[in-house]
């Protein structure tokens, strides 16, 4: 069932921010309490009491108080109603051999079996304003899937929501609604926000209505493992305030009011706040929203290689001062980085002239740079420093989508899946056997074709008519000269490959 509708979040390590919203106590005290007890006890029977009036000149005007800053951010925080429909089985389980029998037999089998039902899903999440002409900020697993979106705003207003594109990898989605007289957040630059610098997160948790809590920056540029994308393009702000279900896609700013974060997830074994918040920075939400409100979909760059972070251990073996960096453990053929020089066992120490300290680092700043433009790489080689230049490649492992570009309707070539290439980090997650090669189904559509042919999320596909494909232009050029009838694929599912046939879009 549908993550995003069906509000199971994650919880292997992390669960998703459900709508994060940052929450913190403050606890006020002092001694002062028994100096004054004190002086009570020395003061003469004979002598009146003093009564004194309250401070007139104190922090913020006599309060310690962020009132003005939430008047500021409030009005730009909304509730978003996503609703779709999920299809499951009504069984519960597949045979391992179900596929391979229906492929076999065809309708025969089928008549035998439950097909599987629609059910209607709904999931509620938050929604930053940013413009005042109507874009709406959230997180893509929020709307992920919807049919239908509908934001409510602040002041009683509930409207109809269209989704301008959406971005998996990096957790983003860009709303618009049709309305005026609305209150824009400004966007800060996250690249400033120091750890221990103090944040309000706004949102709407666990369906109370608009709510404001309290923390601090914990740490910057973390990554998880638990990734909601695809564990990709993450630069997360860390917060100790707590993020609770209801909270994804809310503010997190500034005491300028500024919003400096996106709220996305939380470290939790128990599904439960325990003060490890993440948020993505808005320098990153800045650059998405650019590109799905020009174009409904966003490019990044790719150099074709896989990296491990240089430990003290691995330094110490190479002879290196230094930790840091990323080691080279494997370089795609025909990638970018092949064609720069690249090899096997560089340590990649700066890119575009900015340091690289870790894997993480990397990988953003690569994505961050446009494909095809020359960047310079400072890497290190036999104890030797180089400088080459590579131009990205784009990645195409990256989902950004935009409503109605990519339907069966204008792409009659379309199979109804997202996939990605084959690098080794699928290979291993997949158990794949060394020599197949092809693309990964990371998604399925389930009212498209493929899903009809029994084609699921993890499948390789290897061919197509037999030939093989490896990229996606490849699957595409294929599909295009098969447009008006089956389409045969090759299809490797836990080691076992099996030939599956998927009808013509006209028949």
């Amino acid at each position: 069932m549908n993550e995003r509708f069906n509000y199971v979040y994650l919880r292997r390590r992390a669960t998703r921010a459900g709508l994060a919203v940052l929450a913190a106590t403050v606890l006020v005290g002092g001694a002062a309490w028994r100096t004054a007890a004190d002086s009570r006890a020395n003061v003469e029977p004979s002598v009146p009491a003093t009564v004194t009036t309250p401070l007139s000149r104190g922090v913020a005007g006599g309060r310690d108080s962020y009132a003005d800053v939430v008047k500021i951010v409030a009005p730009a925080v909304v509730t978003v109603h996503a609703n779709g429909k999920s299809r499951v089985s009504q069984t519960g389980f597949q045979s391992p051999d179900e596929d391979l029998l229906r492929r076999f037999f065809g309708d025969q089998f089928d008549r035998g079996t439950r097909r599987p039902r629609t059910f209607k899903q709904s999931a509620l999440g938050s929604g930053v304003v940013v413009s005042s002409d109507g874009y709406v900020l959230t997180n893509n697993h929020v709307i992920e899937g919807a049919d239908e979106i509908k934001v409510d705003l602040p002041d009683g207003r509930s409207l109809s929501a269209k989704l301008i594109g959406s971005d998996k990898p990096s957790d983003l989605a860009l709303l618009r609604i049709n309305a005026s007289d609305l209150h824009p957040l400004a966007l800060g630059n996250s690249d400033a926000v120091e750890v221990g610098d103090v944040v309000l997160a706004v949102g709407n948790p666990l369906n109370l209505g608009q709510t404001v809590t309290m923390g601090i920056i914990s740490a910057k540029g973390r990554s998880t493992s638990f990734g909601v994308g695809d564990a990709s393009y993450e630069d997360f702000l860390q917060t100790d305030a707590p993020i609770n279900h209801g909270n994804s896609g809310g503010a997190l700013v500034n005491t300028r009011g500024e919003l400096v974060g996106i709220n996305s997830q939380i470290l939790s074994p128990s599904d439960g706040n325990i003060g490890i918040g993440f948020a993505i920075p808005a320098n990153m939400a800045r650059h998405v929203m650019d590109q799905l409100r020009s174009s409904g979909r966003v490019t990044r760059g790719q150099l074709g290689v896989t990296v491990q972070p240089v430990t003290s251990d691995m330094a110490a073996s190479l002879g290196l001062k230094d930790v840091g960096g990323a080691i080279v453990s494997s370089v795609r053929p025909g990638s970018a980085a092949d064609h720069a020089g690249i090899k096997q066992s560089d340590i990649i120490l700066s890119f575009n002239g900015q340091d690289v300290h870790d894997t993480n680092t990397l990988r953003n700043r690569v994505a961050d740079t446009s494909p095809g433009t020359d960047a310079s790489v400072v890497i290190l080689r036999d104890g030797s420093r180089r400088t080459l230049t590579v131009k990205p490649d784009e990645a195409q492992s990256a989902k950004s989508a935009r409503r109605g570009t990519e339907s069966e309707s204008e792409d009659k070539s379309a199979l109804g899946v997202t996939v990605a290439p084959l690098t080794p980090e699928w290979s291993s997650r997949l158990g794949a056997p060394k020599d197949v090669h092809g693309l990964v189904v990371e998604d399925v559509n389930p009212d498209g074709r493929a899903a009809e042919a029994g084609i699921q999320p993890g499948d390789i596909i290897e061919q197509i008519n037999r030939k093989p494909v490896q990229t996606i232009e490849e699957l595409r050029a294929a599909l295009r000269g098969a447009a008006d009838k089956p389409v045969l694929l090759l299809i490797n599912r836990q080691g076992n490959s099996s030939f599956v046939t998927v009808r013509s879009p006209n028949s």
